[in-house]
């Protein structure tokens, strides 16, 4: 007989003993037409049940057939408590959608390799170093001519790789096209073929594109973009592209799936390095670089040296360009050669959106986790009371011949029925829920990009959870139930109080998980709270920002025109123009002396505001005056409160002079004079202290009073509608329709802008509250089931209490004393391990201290009323007890 068949008698077994006894009867039958005696017959047969078996051991595969008969006995059982069990599927549902909603997250963003050749051979150079003040960094961008260095140095040994990090770029297909955004990378000749890539149509860049400055105009598509943008269209061969003054021709079209080394970016075109004008800078940082090892090196030998090498080369470097330096501080010289050079696996690739979300993915799959821990104890408290109540039947079972392994795989399959039910539900939740989340990450308009296929990674994650999960939950009354005692059991079971005991412990490790998962929410809601309200120093109500960028720059005079053109739009209430809208990508600072003196070691950063940019943003003037139209940088400044604290200690700032020191960047050392002192404002970061600020006016001018042109800029306008973005396709056509060089980059309001800098610590917030709520709501239902489980056991001994006097109080303090212990005992170690925990993840924290007594308060409080709400019921149920009844069933 065939495998499948004894598979398919298996799963049939009540057919398959049907149709034995009748094949059996029939040779009986057979036997007494012959003329034997009907029971010598039967008698020579044997035994009914003894054939049957026999006949199994042929027909039928055993063990499919006690599993079978288990998991039917597991589904009748499910069914019997319907309430229960669909409550462990959905607790169970949650944890385990959550974790593999995490993995996915965790995998695509820091685990999945890049689908290239030899990925686990790649790795990113960067620089350890002591930043501004004094706490140390880690910078992965450098200079072009460094790279070429370091890439001659160990060409015999290993190649590196120029990339660019992709940034939107205002691009145009024909010179009528209207202005587009796209991820775009400038990369080395060598990438696409030392990372093993085929083209999917044209042809990809090569190292000849490489040759010299502006000689190589062309472009490659990402796969992705292609068929997004152009429907897979072979025709776009050939066509151009324009970006600012530059006209590419597209070559050709990436292979499908490779999406560029950022993770969570997608890049769309691919440039040659050499085509970037920031490509012949010494002291412009601006691209990262990768190291592939060659095929057959070995890391473990090859790596340090390599490393050692470089940091060799890389020294003397810098060492020699730093000679070139003017107008700079020796000190930051000094400590930016006091670097140390890095190699870091970049086999998963590597971007911001890692380094800013690694922490935050590591916290969410700890709650997961904690999520999925408190449900398993949860659904192990119900089948652990069960065991305890199924003590005799299990007895009864091995008295009559039922193996203790048969009796493990009984509850060991009960179990992986709930982890399955649950599994599906969870698979459902995951896939929604992780793409969710994803969607919260980013803004709008420059989402984060992942690849989450739920392929084989996940399914094995996933098999593995529930693995885990029928473990958790069934092995613990899988072996008390197979080490029964028959006798033991069927006179009462010798130790009555043991599933208590064990119940009880249950409750203290739920407890402590519960209070761990208490915590560290509160810390990050709490942290979520402090930094939405953080002071601004200005406001953020009804300003709509038009960040405006002009190919060839234009005069001030051309800006200032297009403001007057703005304000005249009905709706409009004020307009300014700055250099950038605060708090902002770009931030630039610059060392200050006085008198000219040496500069002073901390750095000022600065703006460029037009007149009336402090009216529109609501900033209050603390002393002095505004701009003036007729002022121009460098002359007139205003400073905030922080830069009079920093170079004018207890002094009045007003009328002092003081010199922005220059250097290759900023050009000459300027003079400028103090004409008015403004509170502090956030200038970058919301989660950074209050920096030393000083504006300077928008109309700027060489010193022969030459104006200066701009090449960028932000309209801040204050509109009359609450809805700022009401007026953005307005306000961007008047723009167009002026003819004078200037084009709408991009529109956002202030408001956007500022919650844009909080979307990590909301999403994070959003999800531990979440988790928070999910942990109180399954703690509460587990104290609810083992009380309620431990009174019916104890309704005996509570009515003879009764009978013989006991008051209510005794009765309420019998049955709640020793779980509100553990309770203390669980909260305490919760709390102990949250603050323990929140020592590794501090940095994630805004003004919020682990050890603070609100931090430690809420959380105890939570507990204390969840477990309150749980007892009562089995509180009542108990003092509801009627010890009559009780002793005349005695």
């Amino acid at each position: 007989m065939s495998f499948w068949s004894r598979i398919a008698n298996a799963m049939h077994g009540e057919r398959l003993n049907r149709e034995i006894e009748e094949e059996l009867q029939a040779h009986i039958e057979e036997a007494v037409a012959a003329g034997r005696d009907p029971a010598e017959a039967r008698r020579a047969f044997g035994s009914a049940l003894h054939a049957r078996e026999a006949a199994h051991g042929i027909r039928a595969a055993g063990a499919l057939e006690s599993l079978f008969s288990d998991a039917r006995f597991g589904w009748r059982q499910l069914c019997r408590n319907k309430v229960t069990s669909v409550a462990a599927v959905l607790s169970l549902a949650l944890g385990i959608g959550s974790c593999v909603a995490a993995f996915r997250l965790i995998d695509a963003l820091l685990w999945r390799p890049l689908p290239i050749a030899n990925s686990s051979k790649l790795y990113v150079l960067s620089r350890k170093m002591i930043g501004l003040y004094g706490k140390p960094i880690e910078d992965g961008h450098w200079a072009t001519p460094e790279y070429k260095v370091l890439r001659d140095a160990i060409k015999d040994q290993a190649d590196l790789i120029a990339v660019s990090d992709a940034d939107r770029t205002d691009i145009t297909w024909s010179t009528e096209d209207d202005t587009e955004k796209a991820h775009v990378a400038y990369v080395s000749g060598n990438m696409f073929p030392l990372f093993g890539l085929e083209p999917a149509l044209g042809r990809l860049l090569s190292p000849a594109d490489d040759r010299g400055p502006g000689l190589a105009p062309y472009a490659v598509l990402s796969w992705d973009y292609w068929n997004r943008r152009f429907g897979r269209d072979s025709r776009v061969l050939g066509c151009p592209l324009h970006i600012g003054d530059q006209t590419f021709e597209i070559i050709g079209v990436g292979p499908r799936g490779f999406t560029g080394t950022e993770t969570g970016t997608v890049t769309e075109i691919f440039l040659p390095l050499s085509m970037s004008s920031l490509a012949t800078q010494e002291s412009v940082t601006w691209h990262r670089t990768f190291l592939m090892l060659q095929p057959d090196v070995n890391p473990a030998t090859a790596l340090e040296p390599l490393r050692q090498h470089l940091s060799a080369v890389n020294r003397a470097y810098e060492t020699e360009h730093a000679k070139r330096f003017k107008g700079v501080n020796q000190t930051d010289i000094d400590r930016w050669l006091n670097q140390t050079l890095v190699v870091t696996p970049a086999g998963a690739g590597i971007s911001d959106l890692q380094k800013d979300y690694r922490r935050f993915l590591g916290i969410l799959g700890l709650l997961a986790a904690l999520v999925l821990l408190i449900a398993c104890v949860n659904v192990g408290n119900m089948m652990t009371a069960q065991a305890a109540a199924r003590a005799q039947e299990m007895a009864l079972r091995i008295s009559i011949g039922a193996g203790r392994r048969r009796l493990v795989q009984l509850i060991l399959t009960q179990s992986a029925l709930l982890a399955f039910f649950a599994s599906i539900l969870g698979a459902a939740f995951a896939a929604w829920s992780a793409p969710f989340v994803l969607s919260l990450v980013n803004p709008p308009d420059n989402p984060a990009r992942l690849a989450l296929p739920a392929d084989g990674r996940v399914l094995l994650f996933g098999f593995a959870l529930i693995v885990l999960v029928v473990l958790l939950l069934g092995l613990l009354p899988a072996l008390r139930a197979s080490a029964v005692r028959p006798v033991a059991a069927l006179k009462g079971g010798a130790d009555p109080h043991a599933p208590r005991r064990l119940l009880r412990g249950a409750i203290a490790l739920q407890v402590a998980f519960c209070c761990l998962v208490l915590f560290l929410s509160s810390l990050f809601v709490a942290s979520f709270q402090r930094l939405a309200n953080r002071p601004l120093g200005f406001s953020t109500d009804r300003l709509l920002l038009l960040e405006t960028v002009t190919s060839k720059g234009q005069l001030p005079v051309v800006w200032n025109q297009t403001a007057e053109a703005i304000r005249a739009v009905p709706g409009v209430d004020a307009v300014a123009i700055a250099g950038w809208a605060v708090p902002g990508r770009i931030a630039i600072n610059s060392d200050i002396s006085m008198n000219g003196a040496s500069p002073s070691p901390t750095p000022a950063w600065f703006l460029n505001v037009s007149p009336g940019w402090l009216a529109v943003m609501k900033i209050p003037l603390v002393s002095g005056r505004d701009f003036l139209p007729q002022d121009t940088a460098p002359g007139a400044a205003i400073v905030n409160e922080t830069f009079a604290q920093t170079y004018f200690p207890g002094q009045d700032p007003l009328g002092r002079a003081f010199d922005r020191n220059g250097n290759q960047f900023l050009g000459p050392t300027v003079p400028y004079k103090i004409v008015g002192v403004v509170p502090d404002v956030a200038y970058r970061n919301l989660r950074e202290p209050n920096r030393a600020i000083f504006y300077t006016p928008f109309n700027a001018a060489d010193s022969k009073s030459i104006p200066q042109s701009v090449d960028f800029a932000t309209f801040i306008i204050h509109t009359q509608a609450k809805n700022p973005l009401a007026l953005a396709n307005t306000l961007r056509q008047l723009i167009a329709e002026r003819h004078n060089g200037l084009r709408v980059s991009n529109v956002t309001t202030e408001a956007d802008l500022v919650r844009d800098q909080t979307v990590r610590e909301r999403l994070l917030a959003t999800l531990a509250a979440f988790f928070a709520a999910v942990a109180l709501l399954l703690a509460g239902i587990g104290l609810y089931a083992v009380l309620n489980y431990s009174v019916l056991q104890r309704r005996r001994e509570i009515g003879i209490r009764m009978a013989i006097g006991s008051t209510r109080t005794a009765i309420v303090r019998l049955v709640t004393l020793d779980v509100f212990l553990m309770i203390a005992l669980g909260g305490c170690a919760g709390l102990a391990l949250g603050i323990g925990a929140a020592r590794f993840v501090a940095t994630l924290f805004y003004q919020v201290k682990p050890t603070d007594a609100a931090m430690i308060a809420l959380p105890a409080c939570a507990i204390l009323l969840t477990a309150l709400v749980a007892t009562l019921p089995a509180v009542l149920r108990a003092l509801r007890t009627d010890p009559t009844q009780i002793l005349r069933a005695e």
